[in-house]
């Protein structure tokens, strides 16, 4: 006996194939799909998606920022997997509609009336009543009834032992059927536009066409075909970003690791750009008066978009996404804050433009300067910020502990209740070492009224933070009388200088002591000449590189726990804090007189800003920059931030909802429900009844649903009144 490997072989692989198309169609196959997609769209929302590389390693650190980018997590609705996943879900779904749509058609028209009467029997819900009809009027009778109640009916004549029997078999809720057709057929038409909407045709091109993702920079003009897509791109979804007085007709696609071009059939033009806050800061309106350029036509047509109301020209629509500076001009002032300062730091002006940046040297080191954000509107909380570690207490009854714990802090303290207000434009700028490393800096072009007290100085705020993960943290400088930070530098310049320090000791000494009491003079010299050296610290600008030592109020506080004891410790603070405020308001009156300005006079005010000013010299000590920039003039330039798309698949995706929600309606709400009613002869085929027997019928009723409720109990029992009693 031989036996066909040939025909094992294709049995073999015919049953593969059936294995594979029933696992695919199987409900258990999409509803993992499904799972793996939900659980892939939580990880989308939750996780910031195409932020840079560096902003996950600040956030994650290095391991996980690799393992996000290893598996696309920051691109989830763009990752290769997350597609296929969809196309699969597309294929499971299209198989199990093709497989059970012939049945479900099949059974549309299909009334089940050749159901014999013993299977009525087995029914939950069933009745049997005598009717004074014969059963062909009572069948036409019944079938007429339920036709006028929306039934689709189908009545049968049977020969029986007893004589001619009549059923009436009748359907109703076949909708409840095509609802799962249409629930199926809407994942299909969703899961369908969201491909077409999403990388998949982008994706095809740079496969197909040999286009590549841009990861350089430079102008637009600039960039090869090969990372630009043709305004002939069927679906795109991108940002397109112009300035007040320009216009552009090349929108960014950003990409995984870099960007692609999308020309545009038009250009878009900026004539105004209108923004309204409300009094929280937040923009409650932004809108752009744009004229759109046609390429091919050379037509000008104006249009205003705002949020929710886009413009559309050619199938593409242009949404008003967000807004952003346009190349605003800002002219500042570079403010040296380095302790020990060469000539070579003077004061010095430099003018630049958002968005580019400045080269600059400090000594040897070179810098660049980058000009990131100007916010011509700030709105800070300012409830309970008027506790700022001292800010308007007496300039000798300074805690040191309650000093020191005041260090480079948030720019103001959030209570419950708010107390808002707009505190004018402030500029964001990094300032870049030759190693590329940098620091991000914000600070406020006018000083800042932290409080309602009168005495209270207002403050220059000086934000810096390492990354941008991190809060901003403020030293803040106080205001002098004529607005500016010229009287607290010039009492840091002082206090630099040995020379000037030891004038001011002297100063001190002899205001306080007797000039009979040379013994208490020269103690009191040393302490104050002590204290001022610890709080100015030594000369960091004289030993470039060397690590910074202590001072400020952190030096006074480490020398009194190494040199004092414990139990003398709070009084001997006290003491020293009150003589370092002493000698610093004498160096203070030295710097005014030296530049030919008036004595601060001995009142409130004097107080308050001498307060604030010991705080922020001792701050002054931890500002990790040579210098600070102040914002002195400027010139802004708006832009908007639109979004440009090309969406086929919208209008896929819309059908696709349209159809789920009446799928479900249909599956939820409408029960497909059969009734069968057995008329038969009165009697059955007992022939000693005689022929009188044939002038009435026994009814046997069966109601059967797919959905088992109790508005099957109250239909079945008002169809039983209503079909099996005898109009009298």
């Amino acid at each position: 006996m031989t036996v066909s490997t040939h025909g094992l072989r294709l049995k073999s692989g015919s049953h593969a194939l059936r294995s594979s198309v029933e696992l695919l169609s199987s409900m258990r196959f999409s509803i993992s799909l499904l799972t793996v997609i939900c659980i892939a769209s939580v990880i989308g929302t939750v996780l910031k998606q195409q932020e840079p590389l560096t902003n996950y390693v600040n956030q994650f650190g290095p391991f996980w920022a690799e393992v996000f980018r290893a598996v696309s997590l920051n691109t989830v609705y763009s990752a290769w997997w997350f597609m296929l996943i969809l196309a699969f879900l597309v294929l499971s779904t299209s198989l199990c509609i093709a497989r059970n749509t012939p049945k479900i058609l099949a059974d549309w028209n299909q009334l089940k009336e050749n159901v014999r009467e013993q299977s009525l029997k087995a029914f939950g819900h069933r009745a049997e009543q005598a009717l004074g009809e014969a059963p062909e009027a009572a069948a036409r009778r019944i079938g007429q009834t339920l036709v006028q109640g929306g039934w689709k009916v189908k009545l049968q004549q049977r020969d029986t032992p007893g004589g001619t029997g009549w059923m009436v078999a009748a359907k109703a809720g076949a909708a409840n059927k095509l609802g799962y057709i249409a629930a199926h057929g809407a994942i299909v038409l969703v899961c369908v536009g969201g491909l077409l909407d999403g990388d998949l045709v982008v994706r095809a091109q740079m496969w197909l066409n040999n286009k590549s993702i841009y990861t350089g920079g430079g102008l637009i003009a600039d960039v090869p075909a090969q990372h630009r897509l043709s305004e002939r791109n069927p679906t795109f979804r991108a940002n397109l970003l112009v300035a007040e007085g320009t216009q552009s007709g090349t929108a960014i696609l950003n990409q995984p690791g870099g960007v692609m071009l999308q020309d545009l059939p038009f250009s878009v033009e900026l004539k105004k750009f209108i923004v309204e806050y409300y009094s929280t800061g937040m923009p409650k309106l932004f809108a752009s008066e744009i004229v759109i350029h046609d390429r091919e036509t050379g037509e000008k047509t104006p249009h205003r978009v705002e949020v929710n109301h886009p413009a559309h020209h050619k199938g593409i629509e242009i949404y008003q996404s967000s807004f952003d500076d346009g190349g605003s001009s800002v002219t500042l002032k570079a403010v040296p804050m380095a302790v020990g300062a060469q000539p070579s730091s003077k004061p010095f002006e430099i003018q630049g433009t958002i968005g580019g940046s400045s080269s600059l040297t400090n000594g040897p080191e070179k810098m660049t300067l980058e000009y990131t954000a100007l916010r011509v509107i700030n709105v800070e909380n300012f409830s309970g910020a008027g506790n700022l570690g001292g800010s308007g207490a007496d300039v000798r009854k300074v805690d040191l502990r309650q000093s020191i714990d005041a260090r480079m802090g948030a720019a103001n303290k959030t209570k419950e209740q708010k107390e808002l207000r707009n505190v004018g434009p402030s500029l964001t700028y990094k300032l870049r070492d030759a190693a590329g490393q940098a620091r991000e800096f914000h600070n406020y072009m006018l000083p800042v009224k932290m409080d309602s007290a009168e005495s209270t100085p207002a403050l220059f705020l000086l934000g810096v933070r390492e990354t941008p993960a991190e809060p901003f943290q403020y030293l803040r400088i106080p205001a002098d009388e004529l607005a500016s930070m010229e009287g607290f530098l010039r009492l840091r310049r002082a206090l630099a200088d040995p020379v000037q320090r030891e004038r001011a000791v002297q100063r001190y000494v002899r205001q306080a002591i007797a000039a009979d009491r040379p013994d208490l003079a020269q103690q009191l010299a040393a302490s104050a000449s002590r204290a001022l050296a610890l709080f100015a610290g030594p000369d960091q600008a004289l030993v470039p590189g060397q690590a910074k030592q202590p001072a400020g109020l952190q030096a006074i506080s480490d020398f009194m726990e190494t040199n004092v004891p414990e139990a003398e410790r709070n009084r001997a603070g006290e003491v020293l804090v009150r003589i370092l405020n002493g000698v610093l308001f004498e160096l203070a009156q030295m710097t005014r007189e030296q530049s030919g300005l008036k004595p601060l006079p001995l009142d409130d005010r004097t107080q308050a800003w001498m307060a604030q000013a010991v705080l922020s010299l001792s701050d002054a000590h931890h500002y990790p920059a040579p210098m600070t920039f102040e914002l002195k003039d400027f010139t802004q330039v708006q832009a908007s931030v639109f979004q440009v798309t090309r969406t086929p698949g919208k209008n896929i995706v819309y059908l696709g909802c349209a159809l789920l929600i009446l799928g479900i309606f249909a599956m939820l709400y409408v029960r497909e429900r059969r009734l069968w009613v057995w008329l038969a002869p009165a009697g059955g085929a007992d022939a000693e009844k005689g022929p009188e027997s044939g002038s009435g019928s026994q009814a046997t009723m069966a109601l059967s649903s797919n959905r088992q409720t109790m508005e099957v109990d109250r239909e079945f029992e008002m169809l039983k009144t209503k079909l099996l009693q005898v109009p009298r």
